[in-house]
């Protein structure tokens, strides 16, 4: 394998799902990585305290893009990123997901004629609605290593016309993360004991995407169906969302849930292990608990991950499908948690992170390739 040079890979991530899917990677390149976090989720509960669950040494820059339009956060990024790639000329950038510090480190990278590698690459949702499918695309085409999570992936990106020696099929990084961090038996009852809650017994949900938190009609449809499932329904609710929540009148509707602030991604699967079932408009969420095996019910227009659509997760649209699909699950929950445990995860085994480096280092050993050749 190419040995890489100190602080010769630019790693860039700015929200919580980057910080997770990244920390192996991060971690394998040692000394080699150089982390620059944009600050996309600037609420330090969404990106501090997710290095030091991580064991993640502190990002060496900090771009703090938080707060604005996704226009202000593009432009912003790129301007900073240009000049950060002009100064330091790293052999690649590493980018993750869909998210606006994902494109726009693409973009930077491809103006300093700098290798992109992208992880997580090839998802689609095929609902232009969605900004971060705009992200994913433009991302896609710039980067110069493709790195798929599944062979559904890998199709997609082949559709587009993306050249095949571009893409590597490594399975997702989100297994390992989740492997490792996930707390054992006695820490998780804890978990669930503060909350005063018993193992099976409740319901785990999160909501931020602005298609169900940026409406009132549809966030209350949201919130009252939550209420409406006959477990108790813990609800770890971001920022972004209590404000909604207080705009809109709909304040009155989170007393008859769990609310708690955001929470760390070890405590999150935690409680998504103990729980009975999720509820969730989180792409991470979709993956999660196929490592840990339990059902999801995905509130969303759309999904970029149909490999657990129909095993791991049922994904429906705002309103009463909610407390139908759940009521169904609780009467026969048992049989669902012993069918899904016997079920592999379809995003891989555990070894995402090491095929990455190993692509990476390929990538970096090997002359430069036209983009598009």
């Amino acid at each position: 394998m190419t040995e890489f040079a100190d602080e010769s890979i630019c790693i860039v991530l700015g929200t919580r799902p980057e910080i997770v899917k990244l920390s192996e990677i991060v971690g394998l390149l040692g000394p080699a990585a150089f982390v620059v976090h944009t600050g996309q989720h600037y609420d330090p509960a969404l990106s501090d305290v997710f290095f030091a669950d991580l064991d993640l040494p502190a990002p060496n820059l900090h771009l703090g893009i938080g707060g604005e339009t996704r226009g202000q956060q593009i432009g912003s990024a790129v301007a900073q990123l240009d000049q950060i790639l002009r100064d330091r000329t790293p052999e690649a950038v590493v980018v993750q997901g869909d998210t606006n510090t994902t494109a726009a480190a693409a973009i930077a990278a491809n103006a300093n004629e700098i290798r992109c590698v992208h992880v997580e690459a090839g998802l689609r949702s095929h609902d232009r609605r969605m900004p971060e499918e705009h992200n994913r695309v433009i991302t896609d085409h710039l980067a110069d290593l493709l790195l798929a999570p599944t062979e559904v992936a890998r199709t997609n990106l082949l559709a587009e016309a993306v050249a095949d020696e571009r893409i590597v099929v490594t399975g997702n990084t989100v297994v390992e993360a989740v492997e490792r961090l996930m707390p054992d038996a006695s820490e998780r009852r804890s978990l669930v004991a503060r909350l005063s809650q018993q193992s099976g017994e409740f319901v785990l949900a999160t909501f931020h995407r602005p298609e169900n938190v940026d409406d009132p009609t549809t966030f209350g449809a949201i919130l009252e169906n939550l209420a409406a499932i006959p477990l108790p329904v813990i609800l770890p609710l971001h920022p972004r969302s209590v404000e909604r929540a207080d705009r809109f009148g709909l304040a009155p509707l989170l007393d008859h849930l769990i609310v708690t602030e955001p929470i760390g991604f070890p405590e999150f699967i935690g409680l998504g292990a103990e729980s009975a079932f999720l509820v969730s408009d989180s792409g991470g969420v979709q993956e999660e608990v196929s490592v840990y095996k339990r059902p999801v019910i995905v509130v969303r227009r759309s999904t970029e991950r149909p490999e657990v659509i129909g095993t791991f997760a049922e994904r429906i649209e705002p309103g009463d499908g909610i407390v139908a699909i759940a009521k169904d699950w609780l009467g026969r929950l048992d049989a669902i948690h012993s069918e899904l445990a016997a079920l592999p995860s379809p995003y891989g085994d555990g070894t995402a992170s090491e095929r990455s480096v190993e692509a990476i280092a390929a990538m970096v050993g090997s002359e430069r390739s036209p983009i598009g050749s």
